[in-house]
């Protein structure tokens, strides 16, 4: 009988732990990125930036982060789509990027993501996101469609608004993922956050979601400094309040039309 129920608590356990941690809240979550231990550590699938998967555990809960140490710049960096100069590579983004996403409205969308050191470095512990079902590449691949087309629209929009703003370079299709349930999850901000004032691709803005708007609108400087200023420097936050005042335009001169309701309004 006790041989029986060992085996039982088996099975059931690491089921517990994994619910136990989609219910901890983002603050619960980003308490674990940085207490927890590490149990294992591989290395990631997908992605350039040196990116390691560790198991975690604070001897309650067992969950996944990944690690971004990378943190380079460079004053001239060729790309396959031309020169940049003034580059940045930095696990810092991820950082500022889950920061500005809880500040929109998006933090459902952009895992918690913090800094803590990693082998004598700092990085940057993002959570690992449960259930995920494929990524872009794998989506057209399969030729696999969302049932509900609008809701796939709509997240897909919300991504490009919040790539414009913060002039994200890399958006690809590995760091678009999707999970069981058709969420779209935006990962992988380091190469984002440029000083820029102008707008990657004005033409790819072609609706808004309202709440998005709002509260883009409300975005100001000295919140911005307190929030990401540790991980973003003076010139980056002017150059994401620039791009902001140039959607805000473009879609107030669009109209309601190009505006939609899709994020809940708390």
């Amino acid at each position: 009988m006790l041989r029986r129920l060992l085996v039982v608590v088996s099975i059931v356990v690491p089921g517990l732990y994994a619910q136990a941690a989609a219910d901890l809240s983002l603050e619960q979550k980003e308490e674990f990125l940085r207490k927890a231990k590490i149990i294992s550590v591989h290395g990631a699938k997908k992605g350039v930036t040196g990116t390691s998967r560790a198991t975690l555990s604070d001897g309650v809960i067992t969950h996944d982060a990944s690690i971004q140490k990378i943190d380079e710049e460079k004053a001239r960096f060729e790309t396959d789509k031309g020169t940049e100069m003034g580059f940045r590579d930095t696990y810092k983004f991820n950082i500022a990027g889950y920061r500005l996403a809880r500040m929109l409205g998006l933090a459902d969308r952009v895992p918690p993501s913090i800094e803590r050191t990693y082998e004598g470095t700092k990085a940057a512990w993002t959570w690992w996101i449960d259930d995920v079902a494929m990524d872009e590449t794998e989506r057209l691949k399969r030729k696999a469609e969302d049932p509900d087309h609008q809701r796939w629209a709509r997240q897909y929009q919300i991504m490009k608004v919040f790539d414009q703003l913060i002039f994200n370079t890399d958006r690809n299709q590995t760091n678009i993922l999707y999970d069981k349930n058709w969420k779209l999850w935006m990962i992988d901000h380091t190469r984002a956050f440029r000083v820029r004032h102008d707008l990657m691709n004005a033409k790819g803005l072609e609706s808004c979601d309202v709440v998005l708007l709002e509260k883009m609108k409300a975005l100001k400087e000295s919140t911005l400094r307190e929030q990401l200023g540790n991980f973003i420097r003076p010139a980056e936050i002017k150059g994401l309040l620039a791009r902001r005042d140039l959607i805000v335009e473009h879609f107030e001169k669009a109209g309601l039309e190009k505006q939609f309701e899709f994020l809940p309004k708390n």
